[in-house]
């Protein structure tokens, strides 16, 4: 269990396990800039349907999309890419105003939900 004000007393998974996300964050250069929009939004955790209407496009064409990121980014699932995505957020996105540029939070600050 983990405890908010310090560390779970367990190794990092990625050095226990030896799996990082960051080879496919560096991939993102091969993406186009609409593959990069839809992976930003995947980050968000939003469905295809919701993401088709963001983006005014139709759902088959998201689901298109997101099956090139996946095989560009060299991950195996739609989970993965928005797990790299929200981990390459400040690489993603280029507003200045984005509230996750300006306040980087560590998941050890936060407080837990009670």
């Amino acid at each position: 269990m983990t405890n908010w004000g310090g560390t779970t007393g367990t190794t990092c998974p990625y050095r226990r396990t030896g799996h990082s996300p960051e080879p496919g964050i560096r991939r993102l250069e091969a993406l186009t800039d609409r593959e990069r929009e839809v992976l930003l939004l995947l980050g968000t955790g939003v469905g295809n349907r919701e993401l088709s209407r963001e983006l005014g496009i139709a759902e088959r064409t998201v689901k298109a999309h997101i099956s090139n990121i996946v095989a560009k980014l060299g991950q195996q699932t739609r989970t993965q890419v928005a797990i790299v995505s929200a981990l390459a957020h400040n690489a993603l996105c280029d507003e200045p105003s984005c509230s996750r540029h300006l306040t980087p939070v560590s998941i050890r600050e936060q407080k837990p939900i009670a």
